[in-house]
């Protein structure tokens, strides 16, 4: 913690209940959201549930200040990534401070920030908004984004559709104002089976996707020397790659 950026007491007391709560993705946060839901209780708050498939995990949606008009959201997710085989030296559930750092899973990616909006709110909510502030927060975000897409559902279909957000995600302190899209695509080659002397007669499925591999490192090298580019990534370009293949019996 830089002592420029240091959080306050509260903001402290928050990131340590908001960590003891094991909510590894795999896992229900249902407790985590009720304790949320009652720290804005005595705020006025219009707080919104949108519930999974099987009612063990919720996204909260809240709106502090006047009602119906655009307001600015502050986005986060409440799951964190398993501790499993890890080799902790302490309760990853359990907030240890050494050398100016807070230590517990969750406390970069990304319930400070969460702990960050619950502290402010109050003072936010006291002063008077003109403007509305809501509070995003939701499940699965570390298996592909899952509980955010019911989230965005049940707003378009309440009509909300705040000015601007900020999501709370790692970032070194550093404002940044868009991460790349991504597409993800599986392929399935089929073949002809054959004996290795009859090779001729059949259709090697490894081989074709070879080919397709191959492509597709063309069209990276493509991206890669003739754009387009934006210099506001790290890496300027779009990028392809291969992630797995499986394939072949003999």
């Amino acid at each position: 913690m830089k002592p420029d950026v240091a959080p306050g007491a509260e903001t402290l007391k928050l990131i340590r209940e908001l960590i003891a709560f094991a909510t590894v993705s795999r896992d229900s946060n249902l407790e985590l959201i009720d304790y949320v839901r009652e720290l804005l209780r005595p705020l006025d708050a219009d707080v919104r549930l949108t519930f999974d498939q099987d009612k063990r995990k919720a996204n909260l949606f809240a709106t502090l200040g006047p009602r119906g008009v655009p307001g600015v959201a502050l986005s986060g997710h409440t799951d964190v990534v398993p501790v499993d085989g890890q080799d902790w030296s302490s309760d990853p559930f359990a907030v240890v401070e050494h050398d100016g750092r807070l230590y517990g899973r969750g406390t970069s990616d990304m319930k400070s920030f969460i702990a960050c909006a619950l502290a402010v709110v109050p003072e936010f909510v006291q002063r008077g908004l003109k403007t509305p502030v809501h509070l995003a927060f939701s499940y699965d975000e570390e298996v592909g984004c899952l509980g955010v897409r019911d989230l965005l559902a049940d707003m378009a279909q309440a009509g909300i559709r705040p000015r601007s957000c900020v999501v709370g995600e790692p970032t070194e302190m550093r404002p940044v104002i868009a991460h790349k899209g991504k597409q993800s695509y599986r392929c399935t080659v089929r073949g002809l089976a054959s004996h290795s002397a009859y090779a001729p007669y059949g259709v090697n499925a490894v081989e074709a996707a070879a080919e397709a591999i191959t492509y597709l490192k063309q069209m990276a090298r493509r991206h890669r020397d003739q754009g387009p580019y934006d210099r506001g990534f790290d890496v300027a370009y779009t990028t392809v790659h291969t992630g797995t293949i499986h394939g072949g019996t003999a």
